[in-house]
């Protein structure tokens, strides 16, 4: 990667996958790190298998791969029993692989659960936990710093609670000068467009996310579902987003 200005830091870019193709993808445009999910269009992502995952991060050689547990759609408010199928499936994926995981939730009031955050974080047994874009629902967003920080969560992926990164990175700039003083990295994602990279890296997150995904069609037959399209990974829209990273963070 290209030299950061004086006083900068370096900020990785991290793609979004949902197969061992994708993986490769990813890696071969300049991907530092793998998020990896299933679902990701129809519903926001949810946890992948223990076999997806053994695979991806065979694929994925030296490159991270950090595995969403999510058990469903919709919010981030969770029952007993759901979460204590995310605490099984943190152990599953990282048992699997995972270098990390991706986690979240909310308690009814709107803010971070902090006693299911504390189950997830200990089922991760010291491996990378990021708390991922329920943050943008949360009201009060540098208390919700706070939370992490006190629970080890390494990173939140937030979009500044903006529709897209691209369009909250004044709220963007504001929350990672505080995390980096919590010692949480912001990873800045929603919505990232090529263009909108060298923006997130001047305002101070430590990673850029995306999906760099395009649908492509296909026939899912009797009991498919849906018009049986797909997503797949778009190599070029991770070789731009890395030509733009590096050229946010060259020398000037």
């Amino acid at each position: 990667m290209a030299g950061a200005p004086a006083g900068a830091h370096r900020a990785l870019l991290e793609v979004a996958v949902q197969d061992v193709a994708g993986a490769r993808t990813a890696v071969a445009g300049g991907a530092d790190r793998l998020e990896l999910c299933v679902a990701l269009a129809a519903t926001g992502g949810l946890t992948p298998s223990a076999g997806l995952v053994r695979h991806v991060a065979a694929a994925a050689g030296d490159v991270g791969v950090h595995a969403l547990v999510r058990p469903r759609g919709g919010g981030f408010v969770y029952t007993p029993e759901e979460l204590a199928v995310q605490v099984a499936d943190v152990r599953a994926v990282l048992d699997a692989g995972a270098a990390g995981v991706v986690v979240g939730a909310l308690t009814p009031a709107g803010s971070v659960d902090a006693v299911a955050l504390a189950a997830l974080v200990a089922a991760a047994d010291g491996a990378d936990v990021t708390f991922h874009r329920a943050f943008d629902v949360v009201a009060d967003r540098p208390a919700a710093l706070e939370v992490l920080a006190a629970h080890g969560v390494r990173r939140v992926l937030t979009s500044g609670g903006a529709a897209r990164a691209g369009e909250g990175v004044a709220a963007l700039a504001a929350l990672a000068g505080r995390a980096r003083a919590l010692g949480v990295e912001v990873m800045a994602g929603g919505g990232v467009r090529t263009a909108d990279v060298a923006a997130l890296v001047e305002a101070g997150v430590d990673a850029v996310h995306l999906s760099a995904r395009r649908a492509v069609a296909g026939d899912g037959g009797p009991g498919g579902g849906g018009d049986g399209g797909y997503d797949v990974t778009d190599g070029g829209l991770v070789a731009a987003a890395r030509a733009a990273l590096d050229a946010a963070l060259a020398p000037r």
